[in-house]
């Protein structure tokens, strides 16, 4: 009779601790507080592509890193030629449209 007391016992103390139990916050999760900012807050994402990095040689190889893809001049990016590399921008050219690509663009205003 004791030991059916003593596991009925722990079988109460063990629904007992699991209802008191608390449910664990994910630590990795932001705060709920960052759900109530304006979405408008959020950097809006570039279109087009994107200058990523510029390489000016001593010997006046210039190349360009668009969009991931390694780029010299005179080579084609998408149709259009790279027709200028300068150290913060470049500049492609499809016919007589001209397109000025810049390491560190600003950010469009509102």
């Amino acid at each position: 009779m004791d030991e059916i007391m003593k596991r009925l016992l722990c079988t109460v103390l063990l629904i007992a601790g699991t209802a008191q139990a608390q449910t664990l916050l994910d630590p990795t999760q932001p705060p709920p507080e960052s759900r109530l900012l304006p979405q408008s807050d959020v950097p809006a994402v570039p279109a087009g592509p994107q200058l990523q990095s510029v390489l000016l040689g001593s010997r006046g190889r210039a190349v360009a890193v668009i969009d991931g893809q390694t780029i010299r001049k005179g080579e084609k990016f998408n149709g259009a030629v790279l027709v200028e590399v300068r150290k913060n921008q470049v500049v492609l050219q499809n016919g007589r449209n001209k397109q000025v690509l810049t390491l560190f663009p600003e950010p469009a205003h509102k």
